[in-house]
């Protein structure tokens, strides 16, 4: 396939900025583009299934050809299928979903918005921390909606559990453990690549050139071109909730220790402990990828009571109950937020009202990642702003 000229690419996603501006109702369907159709896309349309908001997938954009060819029968043969993401900007499409590998989000999105599509955009949204001023610009220089996948932030118990801290039900907060444990050894066995169907180079985009392994495509998220490990893949979601309770983002300090004692070949270290200091509070991540046992949540840890939360649901222990482990608040979770997250996109594509998760707060949870990994690349701890 012949890749379009920069020229032909912007006087193309022009005019469909303008063809694809229309009015919605409340019961137009919205066409939908697609950017990365792997695992993560399939949980997303799933979701949007589950949203009830009526939607056609318009266009997918893959460099593997199987998964492309998988999402033209989801959409009963609708959707048009291309290697190149920016042939999907070009079609008559109100917005796109992008799950691309993190080393790809930035450029994706800033060129979607510069076509005029409104963007769901997967955490996290940066992969460098000096990506995050140049999504915000864009973003903030269109006139597009832009959701990042933080789903905490339309999760009914996640609102809620950050109405009680807020509203001082914990007294004065000094520090919040969150920690995150699953297990690679025991995650299903991915089906082999067809390398003939497979644009490699075109993965890569603008990582280094290097030799194609399953590895490197299938877990891609534990390879410094690609991911930045468990920090921006999962310490992401439970900084966001602790960034938006805790009404601040920007943390003063950070030390991690990290280990390859599982995963070898990996990049990013399969054992984590990390801690960052913010104004005055304390949050601690630990986690590892070779046990699931309590899976991933958070604990706020407040001078009158704590606040224990998971995707499940919360507890609240008030510091003068007898006995201290009985739960004096307990709220219980029967949806996944995700549902309402992607429902809460198609609802601002009409309203062009702000998203659950604007811009700023996808950037300032990647960032407090990406603090944590230099600290670790680097001399093991690290004061933010770094100094020159």
């Amino acid at each position: 396939m012949q890749n379009p000229t920069r020229r032909s690419f912007l006087i193309a996603s022009g005019l469909t900025a303008l063809a694809s501006t229309r009015i919605l109702g409340a019961n137009d369907t919205l066409r939908i583009g697609l950017i990365g159709a792997g695992g993560r896309m399939g949980g997303l349309l799933r979701a949007a299934e589950q949203a009830g908001q009526p939607y056609q997938i318009g266009a997918v954009s893959d460099v593997y050809a199987a998964r492309c060819d998988a999402i033209k029968a989801r959409s009963n043969g609708i959707a048009t299928t291309h290697a190149d993401y920016r042939e999907v900007l070009q079609q008559q499409l109100d917005a796109v979903i992008i799950a691309s590998p993190d080393h790809w989000h930035v450029r994706m999105a800033v060129d979607a918005l510069a076509a005029g599509k409104d963007v769901f955009l997967e955490k996290p949204v940066t992969h460098t921390i000096e990506e995050g001023v140049t999504l915000q610009r864009a973003v903030r220089s269109s006139k597009q909606i832009l959701q990042c996948g933080m789903q905490q932030r339309s999760w009914s118990h996640f609102r809620d559990a950050v109405d009680l801290i807020q509203g001082g039900s914990l007294g004065r907060v000094p520090q919040v453990r969150t920690y995150w444990w699953q297990n690679y050894q025991f995650f299903m066995t991915p089906k082999p690549v067809d390398t003939q169907a497979l644009d490699w180079k075109q993965w890569l985009g603008g990582a280094p050139d290097q030799p194609f392994t399953e590895e490197k495509f299938y877990r891609w998220r534990w390879f410094w071109n690609f991911g930045g490990g468990a920090m921006t893949d999962l310490f992401t979601h439970w900084i966001d909730v602790v960034h938006w309770a805790m009404k601040s983002d920007q943390p003063r300090q950070a030390q991690m220790l990290g280990d390859k004692f599982v995963f070898e070949q990996w990049e990013c270290p399969d054992t984590v402990q990390a801690a960052l200091r913010y104004p005055g509070f304390d949050v601690v991540y630990e986690g590892m990828m070779a046990s699931s046992i309590d899976d991933g949540g958070l604990e706020f840890r407040g001078t009158q009571a704590t606040l224990k939360i998971n995707r499940s649901g919360f507890t609240v222990y008030h510091e003068d109950a007898q006995p201290k482990d009985v739960p004096v608040v307990k709220a219980d979770s029967f949806r996944d937020g995700t549902i309402d997250h992607v429902q809460n996109f198609f609802d601002c594509i009409r309203t062009r009202k702000e998203p659950n998760a604007p811009v700023e707060t996808g950037i300032a949870a990647a960032r407090a990642g990406h603090i944590a990994n230099l600290a670790y690349r680097g001399p093991g701890q690290v004061t933010w702003p770094l100094k020159p």
